[in-house]
């Protein structure tokens, strides 16, 4: 794409202005999971251990829900951009979230029992299954906040939804460090504090947004069954690729969790490091699938053009200035959460490797929000299953154990399939563009 200096800053500056406010809710999501890899860690390595197996097995399980209600953006962004109604479907939104809720905490809850025949350390048992008992229930105030987030930023109202996240980190902050080590009256809980730290959370940001919504805006109940099946169509895929990626990152926390608790809690201390700077091609991603969902039910195929390399040259350019600071400061990353000298020694070299890593899940991510905005999820499922399944965990899993290279090795492999994720998809969008009609184009006027 050949455009001006202005015409990119004018493409950029639309984009940031969803982005931002998604950015810094982004991070304080994810902050509200480091600050509970912070208390945990401050409070033991078994804790730690215990929560981040914990987490990576109901994170496998709750992400396909998050997945489908991923698919309400830009499916009300195409519906804006061919200027039907999209205010009507706020209660199947909701409807419609509390449905995935409802399954996915079942789905959490019949995981419990298995944890006794999965072979973890005996002392992280208990602690496991109390935290996900607990956080199971969570899943519905969780799946709000998604849904009615969601919602919002289909009509690009993004600052209040993320101030309330941000607000969300630091009444999380307090919530752990009363409840894990007591204060007063209230006894120290360790990983059951945590837990209902992370269920009061949800909650809170689930019905604040519900109020929000009814204050900004009139909904009358409308029921269309066809929504729910477009939801589906474009939420199935995403979900499934979104799934297929978790499990590949957090089967290495479950895994490694059995060899030793020390490696889980490495991976959870890794992944939350690499997730705080996600955060931000993450928020481009969805900005990008709101601007380029309008463009595309609109058939303005030249902003759809423009706003697709500029969102994807932002998530790159900010990766690589993420990756210098994660291979110049490693050691000084992994002290903010632990002060254990043996998971430090894990943990410091595989941040040189997930400093490479970095630059090709900002592109991949960017990517994926191009195919969410032009409705071609199925690309972004059949990419993340050939990369992480294909690839990523035989290739990981076999330098880890065979070659006993334990979490670097498994951080090689997902390197691999970053680099090829981002072949297929490129590959795929690339064919799309050119294949567009030029007529739609002249609509830059």
């Amino acid at each position: 794409v050949i455009m001006s200096r202005f015409e990119f800053r004018h493409y950029a500056k639309e984009l940031l202005n969803i982005a931002l406010p998604i950015i810094m809710g982004n991070l304080g999501f994810i902050l509200i999971g480091a600050g509970d890899v912070l208390i945990a860690g401050r409070h033991s390595t078994d804790t730690l251990a215990a929560i981040s197996i914990a987490t990576a097995i109901t994170n496998c399980i709750q992400t396909f829900g998050i997945g489908l209600i991923a698919s309400v953006s830009p499916l009300l962004s195409n519906y804006r951009g061919e200027r039907k109604s999209a205010k009507k479907y706020f209660y199947p939104t909701i409807r419609f979230s509390m449905f995935l809720g409802f399954i996915i905490m079942l789905a959490v809850l019949a995981f419990i029992p298995l944890i006794d025949f999965m072979h973890f350390e005996e002392k992280l048992v208990p602690m496991i299954k109390d935290y996900m008992f607990i956080t199971a229930f969570a899943t519905f105030g969780g799946y709000l906040h998604a849904a009615l987030k969601e919602f919002l930023q289909a009509f690009e109202i993004v600052l209040v939804p993320n101030l309330v996240t941000v607000f969300s980190v630091f009444l999380n902050i307090i919530l752990n460090a009363v409840l894990v080590f007591g204060i007063g009256p209230i006894p120290s809980l360790g990983a059951v504090g945590l837990a209902i730290a992370s269920f009061t959370v949800r909650y809170f940001m689930g019905i604040f947004l519900l109020v929000y919504c009814f204050r900004i805006m009139k909904f009358k109940d409308y029921k269309e069954f066809d929504y729910y099946k477009s939801l589906i169509k474009i939420g199935i895929p995403i979900s499934c690729a979104i799934m297929i990626e978790f499990i590949a990152f957090n089967s290495a926390a479950i895994v490694m969790g059995r060899v030793s608790g020390i490696y889980a809690a490495a991976q959870n201390l890794i992944s939350t490091l690499t997730t705080v700077s996600f955060m931000v091609p993450l928020a481009i991603s969805n900005a990008i699938a709101v601007k380029v969902g309008f463009a595309n039910g609109a058939e303005n195929f030249y902003d759809l053009k423009r706003y697709s390399f500029v969102g994807l040259v932002m998530s790159v350019a900010f990766m690589i200035c993420s990756s210098i600071i994660f291979s110049t400061f490693p050691n000084f990353l992994v002290g903010l959460f632990t002060i254990d000298t043996n998971l430090v020694k894990i943990s410091v070299p595989v941040l040189y490797i997930l400093s490479i890593f970095q630059i090709f899940d900002g592109l991949q991510v960017a990517l994926a929000g191009i195919f969410k905005g032009i409705k071609k999820t199925g690309v972004v499922l059949l990419s993340n299953f050939t990369a992480y399944w294909v690839i990523c965990l035989p290739l990981g899993y076999t330098l880890a154990f065979k070659y006993n290279l334990m979490l670097r090795g498994f951080w090689m492999g997902l390197v691999i399939a970053a680099i090829i994720l981002c072949i297929i998809m490129l590959v795929f969008i690339t064919k799309y563009i050119k294949d567009l009609k030029p007529s739609s184009v002249a609509t830059e006027a």
